[in-house]
């Protein structure tokens, strides 16, 4: 069965966007620092270490997993091919018919965690699923305990206010720690679940 991991970048007080999402600002307001390790920010580029960790996630991924606010924020930015260049699953309550931007076909799905990732490991061809932002989606695959793997980036930014990521969860999760590595712009860490 595919491997199955989180992949979302935190503030150091543990938010996953700013406040105010909106088109103008798709991780909220001050929220792009959050990002900065992939795209560069003030100047400053991502560096090998930062690379390495962006490699990873998409050589290892067959399809993602993506939250609907992540998707309406996120299309204008990603450019004509889409970004991801492999399917991406939308969770929504608000549904619409497949959207295809280069090789990135995203399918809108309106279905709990274990529905959504069942398609996406039907598209993956044995590779694993990434699921991503929003907080509100990421939070539903690890209470349901269908994340094999989280691997989050720890940006040094204190945003005080925003959408935390584990703010509402209702069980202990015992997770294992890995080797983590870091930039100027990130901590990269990576938990593997205890079964």
């Amino acid at each position: 069965m595919s491997h199955v991991f989180l992949d979302i970048s935190l503030s150091l007080d543990g938010f996953a966007a700013g406040p105010d999402t909106s088109h103008e600002h798709p991780l909220g307001r001050s929220g792009d620092a959050l990002q900065a390790w992939l795209f560069g920010r003030d100047g400053q580029q991502p560096n090998e270490t930062d690379q390495q960790a962006a490699q990873e996630m998409f050589s290892q991924t067959g399809a993602f997993i993506i939250g609907r606010t992540t998707y309406d924020v996120g299309v204008p930015e990603w450019g004509e091919d889409g970004a991801f260049g492999m399917p991406c699953f939308v969770m929504t309550h608000r549904l619409r018919g497949q959207h295809v931007m280069g090789p990135t076909a995203f399918n809108f799905v309106n279905e709990g965690p274990q529905a959504v990732l069942a398609k996406a490991r039907a598209e993956a061809g044995g590779k694993a699923v990434c699921v991503m932002g929003g907080a509100t989606t990421a939070r539903q695959f690890v209470e349901a305990g269908l994340l094999d793997e989280l691997r989050i980036h720890i940006a040094p930014v204190l945003l005080g206010q925003g959408t935390r990521l584990f703010e509402t969860l209702q069980d202990v999760a015992h997770l294992q720690a890995m080797p983590a590595v870091s930039s100027p712009l990130a901590i990269h860490l990576r938990f593997n679940r205890q079964v």
